[in-house]
């Protein structure tokens, strides 16, 4: 496990460029810039995985990219969050907490949007099944998310 995990982070969501529900059908929410810029200097972009939560609601599997988003070509680093639950309306302005557990792969470039689309759907399946794992089950009880 890579020293900076797990890594708790909390922050106000905000609207993102619009492209993971309209484009991808993976709708995210995002940080504002100073969580991002407050990430620690060693944590190398890319995906990851762990738990998330939105104000005082059940806590949620997660997965999220962090990064410039090559394919976007963004000038901006961003932290993603694709939490692991249907949502039935937004929830921009609204309390997230997330704790980072583990990394999943670096940032990539893709060719075309459905292999960008293939990819995420893949760092959705691994999450999913090591999230109930047990060393990384007890994170979603964590006093974080009290």
């Amino acid at each position: 496990m890579k020293t900076y995990l797990p890594h708790f982070t909390t922050g106000m969501v905000v609207k993102g460029f619009g492209r993971g529900s309209k484009q991808l059908g993976i709708p995210t929410a995002n940080f504002p810039e100073e969580v991002v810029n407050n990430l620690p200097e060693e944590m190398e972009t890319g995906v990851y995985y762990g738990f998330s939560q939105v104000d005082d609601g059940p806590v949620y599997k997660m997965v999220m990219s962090i990064g410039w988003n090559p394919y976007y070509k963004n000038e901006k680093k961003s932290m993603e969050t694709h939490i692991l639950h249907k949502f039935e309306e937004d929830f921009y302005g609204r309390l997230l907490k997330v704790v980072v557990l583990d990394y999943v792969r670096p940032e990539m470039n893709f060719n075309s949007l459905d292999d960008l689309i293939d990819t995420i759907k893949s760092d959705i399946s691994i999450a999913e099944k090591n999230l109930d794992k047990p060393e990384f089950v007890g994170f979603q009880k964590h006093e974080f998310f009290s």
